[in-house]
């Protein structure tokens, strides 16, 4: 398996990371990309990135950050996507439940880091929460100036965004989320994804899946969300195993074991 999203630079994990990682290990997660929602701390993800021979990073602003980070130019970014560890772009995206930035500055970074993604062909990392129309709207106007790859990753969104997702050839991932009581809803998208555009990931420390809810979330727990898309999808988890994780070479062809 792999952990698709996650943050490991996160104070959470100051104090036992290697055995997080021997735990992930154990439960036959090959490979993890720990996510940047902060370029100025990017070099701190880098390291872990470097450290380990199957940690990948990413490189991006959250939009809760973009207002603090609106002065980095697409150069800047695009420059740090020289490095061989890293391999996609973000996460980026919009969110309007916390609104942490204002929606027009959101936005403006949100296209920056799709040009970034253009440019460099590195697959985009989008964060959605309660901007759904917005987002279809980016995605579909910049998709037609000039192709690109990428994934709805944390899908708690519409059917709306997951087709639109779908029509340009990204992949949806899903998290610990899909396991809870109340995700009927996400539950029934994802029955209708095709099981070749279907990512997994924890978003950990955070969204630790049933039996783990409350607790803090870590890369080996994604073995909790596979199970139950397995379920869902109704295919054996060996086979689900394998083919997610095709999925995600496929999609972030950088990475390499």
């Amino acid at each position: 398996m792999i952990d698709s999203h996650c943050h490991l630079d996160f104070k959470e994990f100051e104090k036992d990371l290697n055995k997080v990682l021997n735990n992930a290990k154990e439960q036959n997660v090959i490979g993890i990309q720990t996510i940047c929602t902060k370029i100025t701390e990017f070099n701190k993800i880098l390291k872990l990135a470097t450290k380990y021979k199957n940690i990948w990073c990413s490189v991006g602003t959250h939009p809760h950050n973009a207002k603090k980070e609106k002065n980095i130019t697409k150069q800047e970014i695009i420059d740090l996507c020289n490095n061989k560890n890293v391999i996609g772009i973000g996460e980026t995206g919009l969110d309007y439940f916390y609104e942490n930035s204002k929606r027009a500055i959101q936005k403006e970074s949100f296209i920056k880091h799709i040009q970034v993604s253009q440019e460099t062909k590195l697959p985009l990392i989008v964060h959605a929460r309660d901007a759904d129309k917005d987002i279809i709207k980016i995605l579909h106007k910049e998709y037609n100036k000039k192709k690109f790859s990428g994934v709805i990753h944390c899908f708690t969104s519409t059917d709306d965004l997951a087709k639109a997702a779908l029509e340009i050839g990204f992949y949806i991932s899903f998290s610990g989320i899909i396991t809870f009581k109340n995700a009927k809803n996400i539950r029934e998208i994802c029955k209708k994804i095709p099981i070749e555009k279907i990512l997994i990931e924890t978003d950990s420390p955070y969204l630790a899946p049933v039996p783990y809810r409350g607790k803090r979330n870590e890369p080996s727990f994604v073995k909790e969300t596979l199970v139950k898309i397995a379920e869902i999808k109704n295919v054996p988890i060996s086979k689900l195993e394998k083919i997610t994780t095709e999925n995600f070479f496929n999609l972030f062809n950088k990475a390499k074991l």
